[in-house]
């Protein structure tokens, strides 16, 4: 078991030479006239932390690839309902205090061709690939002087020597999150297999249309912060970073993390090893396979990094709150729908040896719990009183579910990808799906080089502790 997880850890390809493009983007339109008005942003979408664009990069075999021209098509026909992609952002005329809102204008999405013929999507899967820089060049650069004036949706896709093809999506953050993504993926890929004849309307796959009304997070009136909210420490909220270390002493975490060279650690857990992780727990603690790897990965990171035993680690990681708040959103709500859960522990209470997994599980499930409709209302709240807050990323690590979402099953008529995951690897930390494991999850994060190898060890060294409890038995028996 141990060598299977270890072949999973993934080797990087660099991609040479330039990607070679047929021309300009295309600005593609909704192919149909669209509401025109302002689209007011929650608080929940409009936090400075979520000022960018979540970069998606699917690889699609031969046999799997369609023409350019039928993405680019489907794509005005899905802009129709899906009109704020196609607008832009600007500050709020009404508020001073550097609100955004959407300007529902139907300018378009921007919409770029390229080609790679020295590169397979073999290549790609290849050992599962983990993101290396040189893959930048797989989505468009928009030269803007301002992150506001680059189109919320910026798509490139870039024919490989083999037939296959390889799609990037840029899609701004302030405008949905991650199952708001899979629902517009999955709208665009009906329409193309609708175009080409293989539509189903009654496909149980075919998302809902999207409801982009985002009032029922507005804040009240006056804003009510009923809890300490420690995903926005007092230091965040003050100094609009969330960096800082509260105390002006020794660099945080972050600081450190920032000021070394970093390398991508992905590693797939498959679902054996999950039920693996879930029976380190004892006394046996019924847990979801997140809670389980989530504790695991976040002590793994902090035993790699080696802070001081006193220090105060947490981890952040997203909540859905679409069903957690009362009355509940609607269906098919198409903004951020989600908050931090945040889990709390000294590194010595985490990262002990003698230290129980059962802890960092129950952590983890104690923040779960914790959020509630007044929790997620009191949030809104203190966003809006402390505008320019950020999370408290000085000691955190930050996890970012996409599994069960269905990403990975994107199918624009030729058959579904062979591989999805990030664009680029961060010092956040992505729970990936696994294509063609609907159990099992890659994780993804950026760390030091020098605690590489030491992270790794210790996300598998539970492994080596499975393997020791068989042969134990054995012997016994």
């Amino acid at each position: 078991m141990e060598k299977e997880a270890a072949l999973a850890a993934a080797a990087e390809l660099e991609i040479p030479g330039e990607c070679m493009y047929s021309g300009e983007p295309a600005v593609v339109r909704p192919s149909q006239l669209t509401p025109r008005h302002t689209l007011y942003l929650s608080n929940l979408d409009d936090q400075r932390f979520l000022r960018f664009s979540i970069k998606y990069l699917y690889v699609f075999a031969a046999a799997a690839a369609v023409p350019a021209g039928a993405l680019r098509a489907a794509l005005a026909r899905v802009l129709v309902d899906y009109y704020p992609l196609a607008g832009r952002l600007r500050p709020s005329v009404d508020d001073g205090e550097g609100k955004l809102v959407v300007d529902c204008n139907a300018e378009g999405a921007l919409f770029a061709e390229g080609s790679l013929p020295g590169i397979t999507a073999a290549e790609f899967l290849r050992g599962r690939a983990r993101p290396h820089k040189s893959w930048r060049k797989l989505l468009y650069r928009v030269d803007a002087q301002s992150f506001l004036a680059v189109p919320p949706l910026v798509v490139q896709v870039t024919r490989l020597g083999c037939g296959g093809m390889v799609l990037c999506t840029a899609i701004n953050h302030c405008l949905c999150d991650g199952i708001g993504t899979a629902q517009f993926l999955h709208a665009w890929a009906h329409a193309a297999r609708a175009a080409a004849g293989n539509g189903d309307d009654d496909d149980p796959s075919l998302p809902p249309p999207p409801f982009h009304d985002r009032r029922a997070l507005r804040p009240r009136c006056p804003p009510r912060v009923a809890f300490t909210h420690p995903e926005y420490n007092a230091a965040a909220a003050a100094n609009g970073n969330g960096n800082g270390n509260g105390c002006g002493e020794a660099p945080s975490l972050l600081a450190r993390l920032l000021g070394q060279p970093l390398t991508p650690v992905s590693l797939t857990f498959t679902a054996a090893h999950l039920l693996q992780l879930k029976r380190q727990c004892s006394p046996p603690l019924k847990c979801t396979s997140f809670e389980a790897l989530a504790a695991h990965v976040w002590r793994a990171w902090v035993r790699a990094l080696d802070p001081p035993g006193s220090l105060p680690v947490k981890l952040l990681f997203s909540v859905n709150v679409r069903r957690r708040v009362k009355p509940e959103l609607p269906h098919g709500f198409y903004g951020n729908g989600f908050v931090l859960g945040c889990a709390e522990s000294t590194a010595a209470q985490l990262a002990s040896p003698t230290a129980a997994a059962r802890h960092g599980v129950r952590l983890v499930q104690e923040a779960k719990e914790c959020v509630d409709g007044d929790y997620v209302r009191s949030m809104v709240d203190l966003l809006e009183e402390r505008r320019g807050a950020r999370p408290d990323l000085a000691s955190s690590l930050v996890i970012s579910a996409w599994t069960r979402l269905g990403l990975e099953d994107l199918d624009f008529g030729g058959g579904p990808a062979a591989h999805m995951g990030p664009l680029t690897s961060e010092i956040y930390c992505v729970f990936l799906p696994v294509v063609g494991d609907r159990h099992g999850v890659t994780v993804l994060v950026s760390v030091p080089q020098a605690a590489a190898d030491r992270f790794q060890r210790y996300c598998l060294g539970f492994l080596k502790d499975a393997a020791a409890d068989v042969a134990d038995a054995k012997v016994m028996s």
